[in-house]
């Protein structure tokens, strides 16, 4: 049986036999007697397993080390201890898997820096423990939402020839044999793999949007690639993305779906996981429970981008980065306008210069109908926009930034074989983590993090 069980039905095993299997996490000894801090993975809680030298193995239990795989059998009874209802009093305890001494994750505290150096052991930790729990249940509540909603899950190709975003910072995928290019100083990306340049995708979105215009609602959930140089606590090389894409919607219909999304599996997350979340309220980020909740029953505000620079220009707040009409908002200003609404803040209508080819022309023939989903404490969570769904315009788009039509006729085609209105949003799922969870950096919400530098494990 499993600990999780326990706690959940523990009237069922008051003064009953068990047997449990998992790891020591601690392991305090005694002349006569021995406690060991015992979890199988099961549950955030551990359980005391307490033996004394009436055990005919009891010498051999005390030489136990932390990190070895037991198996324990005895009988659940209260707990004398204060911070415990229950222990359990063993009767037999079997090593199942030795683990040397020099075991690097011991019972004390250990800095972030060190278990990303021990990426593979740090799920043994309480804070690791808690973080991999919630992004499970995050991800399953996130499919939940779209899956009970009639969305189809797309699966979008990793590999891909286009450039969703026209950053080009994309890693590119080739077979050709990189010394001999060297030498020579030219590629043929004919004679590569796939006959073109392939890349690792930075997005699904304009796939996805094939599949929206056959079964309406679809939504990717998976892994994207970006080649960025950027060592910050929000940015990875690899990264997962939450993509949906809806027929028949424009801006205002797209925004009720991400504050609905948002606000659905942030409660599911509280619901799920009491415990993780009362230990990040607790050890990490104070008030995060409140902040969460805060989000959950108040409604989101919505601005234009133009009248978000004036009130942020107009603010008695001296801003590292002066807030400028056609430019970006830095993380200050998005944080600024949060805690001026006490809300959550949908920025509407951006300068069409700082913002990708797919998005809707609005008639001022300035701005696009994009959105940003702002959040208190954090800034940008979400990123959408209606697209553009008309063929000459969309034409026009991609001249003006210079993005070539070879290889990208299938995406134009859309809007001649029965396009429609149709909007999407993206959410990088490391960032809402982050969020919810109040671990400041990238690097300590995904198991294995890829960054500049970084590809161990």
């Amino acid at each position: 049986m499993e600990i999780k069980q326990l706690y959940e039905n523990l009237s069922e095993y008051k003064n009953k036999n068990v047997t449990l299997e998992g790891w020591i996490r601690n392991h305090r000894k005694q002349k006569e007697f021995g406690f060991i801090d015992f979890s199988d993975g099961s549950f955030f809680k551990t359980i005391q397993v307490v033996y004394d030298n009436q055990l005919s193995k009891f010498d051999e239990i005390q030489k136990l080390h932390v990190g070895s795989a037991i198996k324990v059998s005895g009988l659940i009874v209260d707990s004398p201890a204060s911070g415990q209802d229950f222990e359990l009093q063993a009767t037999d305890i079997i090593l199942l898997g030795d683990c040397p001494e020099d075991y690097p994750i011991q019972p004390k505290r250990h800095t972030r820096e060190f278990l990303r150096e021990q990426a593979y052991l740090r799920p043994r930790t309480n804070l690791f423990q808690a973080v991999f729990r919630v992004r499970s249940v995050a991800a399953y509540a996130i499919h939940n939402y779209f899956q009970s909603r009639g969305y189809v899950y797309f699966h979008a190709p990793l590999i891909t020839a286009s450039d969703c975003e026209g950053a080009g910072e994309m890693f590119q995928v080739t077979t050709l044999d990189l010394d001999k290019i060297a030498k020579l100083g030219e590629v043929d990306y004919s004679k590569d793999f796939f006959g073109k340049k392939a890349s690792l995708t930075v997005s699904g979105q304009l796939e996805a949007e094939t599949f929206a215009l056959a079964f309406n609602k679809v939504y990717t959930f998976g892994p994207t690639f970006r080649a960025e140089k950027s060592n910050t606590k929000t940015h990875a090389n690899e990264f997962w993305m939450i993509e949906p894409e809806i027929a028949f919607c424009d801006l205002e219909k797209l925004m009720e779906i991400e504050e609905e999304m948002l606000k659905c599996v942030i409660k599911e997350v509280l619901d799920k996981c009491p415990l993780e979340m009362a230990f990040f309220d607790k050890f990490v980020e104070k008030g995060l429970i409140n902040k969460l909740e805060h989000v959950i029953n108040s409604k989101a505000v919505k601005i234009d981008h133009k009248d978000a620079i004036d009130l942020l220009l107009k603010a008695d707040v001296t801003f590292e980065n002066k807030p400028k009409q056609g430019e970006d908002l830095a993380t200050e200003h998005e944080k600024y306008l949060t805690q001026y609404f006490n809300s959550p803040v949908f920025v509407t209508n951006w300068p069409k210069d700082i913002k990708a080819f797919y998005m809707r022309m609005n008639d001022d023939g300035k701005t696009v109908a994009a959105v940003d989903l702002l959040v208190p404490g954090a800034g940008e969570l979400m990123g959408g926009s209606q697209r553009e769904e008309r063929y000459d315009y969309l034409e026009k788009r991609m001249k003006e930034m210079k993005i070539s039509k070879e290889g990208m006729e299938w995406y134009l085609n859309l809007r001649k074989y029965g396009g429609c209105v149709h909007s999407g949003f993206g959410m990088g799922f490391e960032r809402f983590l982050i969020y919810i969870t109040g671990v400041e950096n990238i690097r300590d919400v995904i198991p294995y993090p890829r960054t500049p530098g970084n590809c161990d494990f």
